[in-house]
């Protein structure tokens, strides 16, 4: 009897899993953090965070990871290979911050109506799903007349900043539970060291942070003067007791009345705010696709329609059970598949998810574990990340990766900034931008960041396939991606935006604008811009003589 290459689970699915897992808990607690602070879901209206969105998010990502389980299963059978990583799958985490700054809390402020507010989020996730499922019958097209520079920069650049960034600065927040644990991670990932009994790196790098912070937690008990920076690592204990008061079980609930009554009831403000879903549904299907094609470039080569139709209709039926927040293909498959994870990471972080957002136990687990003790896996999978956009890229393309890092870069820059004018009390961004568009702070273009900011993953794309393109001397190809960048611009999807006060939002040509007071600032001089690179690049294409590059060069750069 013939065994199964590919088993259902292996050892090293578990390291895989706490990453996953880790990353998944942070968005869930993020979630319950920002619906309650700024969409009024907080005392008795906290009932919409954990009766319907947690539930709601736990089908969509229960859904995903089985779906991206069997599908690693299937590609492991028909390639007769047993080192296959499904990709992971998970809450999309800037479609999450945009639809509570952008979409719920303006309801939630001019309304003072966190209900409203929550089924203005179904909305905006449903359309989100909707984009995604219909760009899945598309996206194979983009894919192959895209360089693979353009589609990987692009995770590079959202790796530094928006993954290994974030979660560096967490373990220098807190070294005395997050360094150990980050030594572990370094030595079992980058060193390929094995542990005593075959235990899993990742798996002893929690349990150490852990123990490291609840040893803390002993100690200030003990010798209440400790100095500030040992007692900042220490845990609450009362906050057990809190979450454990505050658990139930739940049950997913259909939504479909209240999006149903929504768009009967609030037709234009649903318009509206169109201006936020149709540039994110575009942003999550690009930035799926890109992932796609980061696995690709890691040896498993998934099929791109059936992959984008799933995430589609997972986004889609976590807004009919209640859940305001998209689910995604996420980055970091290269990094699941260094550690040695299979499929069975995927099923096993679906199951654990799903089991403690319907049993209500997810603060339960955050006032347990601490966070830094396995966020040094999620910085490495950032790392490995950006290494491929250069590894698995053709060597004389290194320069377009590099080029398409910036607008990421710009993206993080911008949302650190943001917060700190929130923070600050003083000037707001409007008003600065209002008397000078040249206005700087730390010697930075506030405009120039914003600018850059806006629809990173087009512009990140558009800057990197121009480059690879002109690397090779494929001037026309250079020409329609600068070409498209001038189109994308006008319509808003890059580039333009409109602030008010402290926000920053989209300006999409051919939707109402949310604030008729917000400074507005269309991107009509970059569209003008980008045509000028187009003329130019198109000149050179007929003029110059051919070279080997033009005639044997590929259209997809693969």
């Amino acid at each position: 009897m013939q065994t199964n290459p590919y088993p259902l689970f292996v050892k090293r699915d578990l390291d895989g899993f706490f990453g996953l897992f880790i990353d998944n808990m942070v968005q869930l607690l993020a979630i319950a953090g920002f619906c309650g602070m700024m969409c009024g879901m907080s005392g008795d209206d906290s009932r919409f965070v954990y009766a319907h969105i947690l539930p709601g998010a736990a089908v969509s990502i229960l859904f995903g990871n089985l779906f991206y389980a069997w599908q690693a299963h299937r590609l492991a059978r028909r390639e007769g290979r047993s080192d296959v990583t499904a990709l992971p799958y998970g809450i999309n985490t800037p479609s999450m911050i945009v639809y509570v700054m952008f979409v719920m809390k303006p309801v939630y402020d001019r309304t003072q109506d966190a209900e409203l507010a929550w089924q203005m989020g179904l909305i905006a996730c449903l359309g989100s799903g909707i984009i995604e499922f219909c760009g899945a019958f598309v996206a194979n097209t983009i894919r192959r007349h895209t360089p693979r520079a353009a589609l990987l920069s692009t995770l590079a650049g959202i790796a530094i900043g928006f993954i290994s960034m974030s979660f560096a600065l967490q373990i220098f927040q807190r070294p005395l539970v997050a360094m150990l644990p980050l030594a572990l991670i370094l030595i079992t990932l980058f060193s390929r060291v094995p542990f005593p009994l075959g235990l899993p790196g990742g798996l002893i790098a929690v349990v150490a942070g852990t123990a490291i912070a609840w040893l803390l937690t002993a100690l200030q008990a003990l010798f209440p003067g400790l100095p500030g920076w040992v007692t900042a690592s220490a845990m609450e204990p009362a906050a057990i007791q809190r979450a454990v008061n505050e658990s139930s079980i739940l049950v997913p609930q259909l939504a479909i009345a209240d999006i149903q009554n929504l768009l009967t009831q609030q037709q234009d403000a649903v318009w509206g705010f169109l201006t936020i879903i149709i540039p994110m549904g575009l942003f999550n299907l690009i930035g799926s696709l890109q992932n796609i094609e980061s696995a690709e470039a890691g040896g498993d080569s998934y099929d791109t329609r059936s992959s984008l139709a799933v995430n589609g209709l997972g986004t889609m039926a976590a807004a009919c059970f209640g859940s305001c927040f998209p689910t995604t293909i996420y980055i970091g498959h290269p990094g699941w598949k260094a550690l040695g994870a299979r499929a069975g990471y995927s099923t096993l972080n679906g199951l654990v998810i799903t089991l403690l957002c319907l049993f209500g136990v997810v603060g339960v687990i955050n006032s347990i574990v601490p966070i830094e003790s396995g966020i040094a896996i999620v910085l490495w999978i950032g790392i490995v990340i950006t290494a491929q956009a250069f590894q698995a890229t053709p060597n004389r393309h290194a320069p377009a990766v590099a080029m398409g890092l910036f607008p990421a870069i710009a993206a993080w820059g911008t949302t650190v900034m943001m917060g700190s004018f929130i923070a600050s009390g003083g000037k707001t961004i409007q008003q600065l931008l209002s008397s000078d568009l040249g206005s700087q702070v730390g010697g930075f273009l506030i405009h120039g960041m914003v600018v850059m900011e806006r629809g990173y993953i087009f512009t990140c794309m558009i800057l990197a396939a121009v480059s690879a393109f002109l690397i090779d001397r494929r001037f026309y190809a250079a020409s329609a991606w600068s070409l498209a960048g001038g189109v994308f611009s006008m319509l808003g999807l890059i580039h333009a935006y409109q602030v008010s006060g402290n926000d920053v939002d989209y300006l999409f040509r051919f939707t109402m604008s949310a604030d008729d007071s917000a400074l507005k600032l269309p991107a009509n001089g970059i569209a003008i811009g980008y045509l000028l690179l187009s003329i130019v690049f198109l000149l050179f294409a007929i003029y110059s003589k051919p070279s080997a590059a033009d005639d044997s060069g590929s259209a997809d750069g693969h």
